[in-house]
């Protein structure tokens, strides 16, 4: 059984982005194939809470050998696209100084495939935040449907 959902994606505009790209890539230095979040949506400062997106294509580079004739995102790039979403919050709201490294998976549930053709909706809480470390759980949905859930750790070196 999936964990209750960290929040309700109803009463957001799924169509606006208060982060975009360009912002996203000057808090986080992931280039080219390792790029794996397209946008933030919506946070909420006070209660540590963030909505992000990537969106899964038929250009993704995993697509050709993973697996060839049914592509399904590997789960360690669902794993990165939560690192990068945390990372994105804790930098661009909470403004944190510094480089932000990947410090653990303290949890991890694969539920769903996803399939290229598919946004996926990376929704994140920050549990645990200090200036050198926090912690986020992080739940991926498509078409409504919890497809993973995880708990990432960063470290502010």
């Amino acid at each position: 059984m999936p964990p209750v959902q960290l929040f309700d994606l109803s009463a957001i505009d799924l169509n606006k982005v208060v982060i975009d790209k360009e912002t996203i890539q000057k808090s986080n230095p992931q280039r080219y194939e390792m790029d794996q979040l397209d946008g933030v949506i919506w946070y909420d400062k006070e209660k540590f809470l963030i909505l992000g997106y990537k969106d899964v294509t038929e250009k993704e580079f995993w697509v050709r050998g993973h697996i060839p004739g049914r592509p399904l995102m590997p789960a360690v790039i669902m794993i990165e696209a939560a690192a990068q979403l945390s990372s994105v919050f804790v930098k661009e709201v909470y403004k944190l100084p510094g480089f932000i490294g990947f410090a653990s998976i303290d949890e991890a549930k694969f539920r769903k495939p996803i399939e290229p053709g598919k946004r996926l909706y990376l929704l994140g809480n920050i549990t645990v935040f200090k200036r050198r470390k926090y912690t986020c759980v992080v739940q991926g949905i498509v078409d409504g449907t919890m497809v993973f859930d995880t708990v990432v750790s960063g470290l502010n070196v």
